[in-house]
């Protein structure tokens, strides 16, 4: 029991709140990367776990015929000509730093060599076709999902589909009329039309009047028609009326809901998160929650 539970809880005590004592007192920084070392030292060997797991959990399936035992001789093929030709640093070319020595070359960023063409040309393309066949799973779960029963489901249904619609090139076009900084530089003259796109940009990027710059003079030292027409251009962009009816151009109007609602969203699940893993930590760290160290038989 000592040697199962007690050295156990002791040991993730101790290193938990040493992890935790790094970020406020300088003198055990260096006790806090050393034992980082020590868990990258126990993540390779839980990596050697997993990859005995994942042999053996294959093997009884291919053994037992189970279904889909094809694929797990595949998992398995596949495993371990990706381990031998990483391991072996097979076709591994020599680096500036180590010419001599090819086992010290990063295999995937040596673009040619048989783990660079492995992982490009198989490990990347499962991945893309494993989120492209996401993608309908989503669209599926979301047709069953927004249902417009109330209005807490209607607002969420409208909301989702004005953001997946200024995601496309539709939501571009449908909303394509409204004015924006190419059609209001249009109705200047061809002459003006370079220096009020390069203020407008500026404006659109939040600078204020005082920092708006052409071909890198100041707007204090322009002449007195330029500042006249920069002061022009602000006032619009800046205008409540052309802010409002820009704002629900589609793409804007989804990088809105982006920007606010979602983000305050987002920061609320992330602050709930953080609360969840601060008392779930202090429970393993002060021996509450033992769940990690299995039953106690």
């Amino acid at each position: 029991m000592l040697a199962k539970r007690t050295i156990p809880l002791i040991i993730a005590a101790l290193i938990g709140f040493l992890l935790i004592a790094t970020y406020f007192i300088p003198y055990t920084e260096q006790w806090g990367a050393t034992a980082m070392e020590m868990f990258i030292i126990l993540a390779a060997a839980a990596m050697v776990l997993g990859a005995g797991n994942l042999i053996m959990l294959n093997l009884a399936k291919i053994s037992n015929k189970q279904p889909g035992w094809a694929y797990g001789a595949i998992t398995l093929l596949a495993f371990f000509i990706t381990l031998c030709v990483g391991i072996f640093k097979i076709g591994a070319l020599p680096t500036v730093t180590s010419p001599d020595n090819s086992w010290a070359a990063p295999l995937v960023s040596q673009e040619g060599v048989p783990f660079w063409w492995i992982y490009s040309f198989v490990y990347k393309p499962l991945t893309a076709t494993m989120f492209a066949m996401l993608a309908f799973y989503i669209a599926s779960a979301a047709f069953r999902a927004f249902r417009a029963k109330n209005l807490e489901a209607f607002l969420l249904l409208f909301t989702a589909f004005i953001v997946l619609l200024g995601q496309i090139y539709a939501g571009e076009w449908l909303t394509s009329f409204l004015p924006d900084l190419s059609s209001y530089v249009a109705s200047f003259p061809e002459a003006s039309q370079a220096f009020v796109q390069s203020i407008g940009t500026q404006v659109e990027y939040g600078n204020a009047f005082t920092s708006l710059t052409w071909q890198g003079v100041t707007v204090q030292d322009m002449t007195m028609e330029q500042q006249l027409l920069a002061a022009q251009v602000s006032d619009h962009l800046n205008g409540w009326w052309y802010q409002f009816v820009n704002g629900l151009k589609l793409e804007n109007l989804t990088q809105m809901i982006h920007d606010v609602p979602q983000k305050a969203g987002n920061r609320a699940i992330m602050i709930g998160i953080a609360l969840g893993i601060v008392s779930t930590s202090l429970k393993v760290l002060l021996g509450i929650d033992r769940s990690y160290l299995g039953s106690e038989d």
